[in-house]
């Protein structure tokens, strides 16, 4: 199966590369917010819509006003108003909330289309720079790629990487039989059906004291000097280890899940809205959940799994998973209680994820049952026409 997928590596850039990037990062802000601040004066003052067309139509000439848009890739400009047309349709199908302005202090990132690089036995050199990449291949591309075109961006740490993406063959995995149910929780990150755990490493309380420190010393300089930059990029370093960190922990578990197993059911949950707990919202946000459920679903449709969310009211906790008896209320104190229908002994993770499993796999198996009758109509519905259209069939009168 023909799919895209972005492959990340990371890169050093030498002083000239590093000064050229600084220049098409800010060439390619300056048009967004440009290109932002013209959509949004246009549909207030005149009720216009300006589109991607528009805006590109109107380019050459802010290129003539800002002589130093022409210094860089146009491909690049042109990206960035594409990037742009891409956040308002998210903010209109209430993906995303409204397009904000970007700053020189974020992530910075520039596109290159297909045009505007080449990429030969393994050196890629982009639009206008002399010198290829020097680039660290943690990991080897897919074989017989075809690559659509190439992110360079930089983060908060000063670190560079360019993102790959590319048309490859994606093989499904072979088929198991085995499924299983996933409950989420903050003591123990993840409790599975058949009785497996994934504790929570809990990456930013352990590196937490060591960022409080060095957040302590960033407040402490003054705003504007060098020593605030310096301090700043400590604190940025430290977030970027423990982002890491989570991330390839949770890389290792979804992984592991998507191979060993044909269908994975997980509980949908709202994590923006129990975000707004202050008294938990920090354990989610280092659990990351959103993170967790997101890598399988992407893992589930490149290697021919089948993910599956329960609806988020579904009683997965207060149900017993041997008898249906269903509580009427179960504190979040309570990690285990005992059926009083069956006198089933069940710790609280466990049981949620039988259940949730047991959902999954009865809503798998009405969502079969419909495409299958999905299947059958149009045939029937054939052979009524064939018949009604064929000159050999007497046709019903009346």
């Amino acid at each position: 199966m023909i799919k895209e997928r972005a492959c990340k590596y990371r890169f050093y850039p030498t002083d000239e590369q590093k000064q050229e990037l600084a220049q098409e990062f800010g060439c390619a802000r300056f048009v967004y917010n440009w290109g932002l601040q013209s959509k949004t004066e246009a549909w207030q003052q005149r009720q216009e819509n300006l589109t991607y067309v528009d805006l590109a139509n109107m380019l050459p000439d802010l290129k003539k006003e800002k002589s130093f848009l022409a210094e860089v890739s146009s491909v690049v400009l042109q990206q960035s108003l594409r990037n742009l047309s891409v956040a308002f349709t998210n903010f209109f199908e209430n993906r995303a909330q409204y397009p904000s302005f970007k700053n020189k202090d974020s992530r910075q990132s520039i596109r290159y289309a297909k045009n505007a690089f080449t990429f030969e036995h393994g050196v890629l050199t982009l639009a206008k720079q002399q010198e290829p990449l020097e680039i660290v291949w943690s990991r080897a591309l897919p074989v017989d790629f075809e690559p659509v075109n190439v992110t360079v961006s930089k983060d908060k740490s000063d670190r560079y990487f360019v993102s790959i993406l590319v048309k490859t063959d994606i093989k499904p995995l072979k088929k198991v039989t085995a499924e299983v149910g996933i409950d989420v929780g903050i003591k123990t990150l993840a409790t599975l059906s058949n009785d497996e755990k994934l504790e929570n490493p809990r990456t930013l309380m352990r590196k937490g004291r060591r960022l409080k420190i060095r957040q302590r010393r960033l407040s402490r300089k003054v705003k504007g000097s060098n020593r605030r930059k310096k301090a700043k990029l400590v604190v940025a370093k430290q977030h970027a280890k423990i982002a890491d960190t989570r991330r390839d922990y949770i890389h290792q578990f979804t992984t592991k899940t998507i191979r060993e197993n044909q269908a994975v059911f997980v509980e949908g949950l709202n994590v923006k809205g129990m975000m707004s707990n202050g008294k938990l919202a920090k354990h989610i946000g280092d659990a990351s959940w959103g993170l967790m459920f997101e890598q399988l679903e992407d893992k589930a449709a490149w290697y021919g799994r089948r993910y599956l969310e329960i609806d988020q009211f579904f009683p997965s906790s207060k149900l017993c998973h041997a008898c249906g008896h269903l509580l009427n209320d179960l504190p979040l104190s309570m990690r285990a209680w005992d059926c009083p229908g069956c006198k089933t002994h069940h710790d609280r993770d466990g049981n949620a994820a039988k259940n949730i499993l047991a959902a999954g796999r009865y809503l798998l198996k009405m969502k079969t049952t419909e495409s299958d009758a999905r299947k059958v109509t149009p045939k029937r519905d054939e052979r009524r026409r064939s018949a009604w259209e064929s000159p050999t069939k007497t046709r019903p009168r009346g």
